[in-house]
């Protein structure tokens, strides 16, 4: 039987070497673009976001830009961050948890009380705020798998009793203060990382991406696939090598990088880890896209919403501690206000989807620093609070506005 033209070992080479050409620069750029068309949008939204909004508030007020201005804007990014992280694991399984800004202020309010007035040690009294969160994961877990309340009437449940429970256990004075000497409000306020600390942990996810890019490279070689070219992985690492070490020069020009956000992100990379690395976190991302299909696969889906819930509630908490070191007191405004709202905010901003399936553990710290540069740059400008509020609002609203589309668009190209 005779050899089809297009089966020659001529036209195999030609198709080899476009394979070859789709893995270099201008294919993954190709397939950027590709991507985007379909509606996978990616960081594109906060990129834009970021820059449009550097602009706008730096021409009302030359300070929004400044060094100073911009650790400030870190520091205050961290308790929020934390909140917002929990927030991302809830909405991965498709669910709300409207309870995170009470929690995190009753776990400011367990620390005040237990430290300050009980004398119990400052790690046992974060331990016992933790566990509250904890806690209270596993009550709305627990309502949502066997009673199957949805978490939206739990959650709404949770936020009016933590907040009753806050103000029981602040008593009649509403606030507490915390040292000034100490080292939790030392790290909440002050505390820097050393210029040289800091140009080296910039280094690090430059050199994450080209061990993980190589690696990557080597196995799909043995497999006999195609996979991105090693100058693809170059100029990724070499771009957010540059980036990361310009910012940390220039946030060094005035009083540095802050180690409270500096343990933000850490925790960030951390369950970046284990939503892409683990059964654990694949698991989580079955649920929320398809819970039946999940659970006929065999994965525990009550287990995986226990833990989820569990881990969200936890963090609220410890973004509770976090904001008490903020601020050197608790007090019974504490989670209140805006920042369920800034919260949530940030992780949709930040590419979690409403709908399940879809997120990452670092749309809370991209969501978080767009929530905060605009809450930064509103302050500036001196804007009375009502304004803050609609102005925040109507930006989550245009979040998913854009989420709703690029899903929409998704599924119309096959990539729901």
């Amino acid at each position: 039987m005779s050899m089809k033209p297009d089966a020659s070992p001529i036209a195999y080479d030609r198709a080899d070497a476009r394979v070859r050409a789709d893995t270099g620069l201008a294919g993954a750029a190709r397939a950027f673009i590709d991507r985007i068309r379909s509606g996978d949008l990616g960081i594109l939204p906060v990129v834009v976001g970021l820059i449009l909004i550097s602009v706008v508030f730096s021409t009302l007020n030359p300070v929004f830009l400044l060094p100073n201005n911009l650790v400030n804007l870190l520091f205050d990014a961290a308790a929020v961050g934390f909140i917002s992280l929990g927030i991302v694991l809830i909405l991965l399984l498709g669910e709300i948890d409207l309870s995170v800004g009470s929690m995190s202020g009753l776990a400011s309010a367990l620390v005040g009380v237990l430290w300050v007035n009980m004398g119990v040690p400052l790690p046992l009294a974060i331990l016992a705020a933790l566990s509250a969160g904890a806690t209270m994961g596993a009550i709305y877990a627990t309502l949502l798998n066997r009673f199957t309340m949805p978490s939206f009437v739990s959650t709404l449940s949770g936020l009016l009793a933590l907040l009753g429970m806050q103000l029981y256990i602040l008593g009649p004075t509403g606030s507490i203060n915390l040292p000034y000497a100490s080292f939790l409000v030392r790290f909440g306020q002050i505390l820097i990382m050393p210029d040289w600390a800091s140009y080296a942990l910039a280094l690090v996810p430059g050199l994450g991406i080209l061990w993980f890019g190589f690696r990557q490279m080597k196995a799909r070689a043995a497999a006999n696939l195609s996979s991105t070219s090693a100058s693809v992985v170059l100029v990724k690492a070499g771009a957010v090598t540059l980036l990361l070490e310009g910012a940390v020069a220039y946030l060094n020009l005035g009083r540095g990088v802050p180690f409270m956000f500096v343990v933000f992100v850490l925790c960030v990379a951390a369950m970046q880890y284990a939503l892409t690395r683990t059964k654990w976190g694949r698991s989580m991302f079955a649920v929320g896209g398809n819970i039946e299909a999940a659970r006929r696969s065999g994965i525990k889906v009550k287990r995986i919403r226990l833990t989820a819930f569990m881990l969200g509630s936890s963090l609220a908490a410890l973004g509770g501690v976090f904001s008490a070191a903020r601020l050197a007191t608790a007090s019974q405004q504490a989670g209140t206000g805006d920042v369920n709202l800034n919260a949530i905010a940030a992780a949709v901003i930040g590419g979690t989807s409403l709908f399940g399936g879809r997120g990452s553990a670092w749309a809370a710290l991209l969501g978080v620093l767009v929530i905060q540069s605009i809450s930064n740059g509103l302050t500036l400008l001196n804007l009375s609070s009502s304004l803050r509020y609609m102005i925040t609002g109507a930006v989550l609203a245009v979040a998913v506005i854009i989420d709703s589309l690029a899903r929409q668009s998704r599924a119309s190209h096959g990539r729901a």
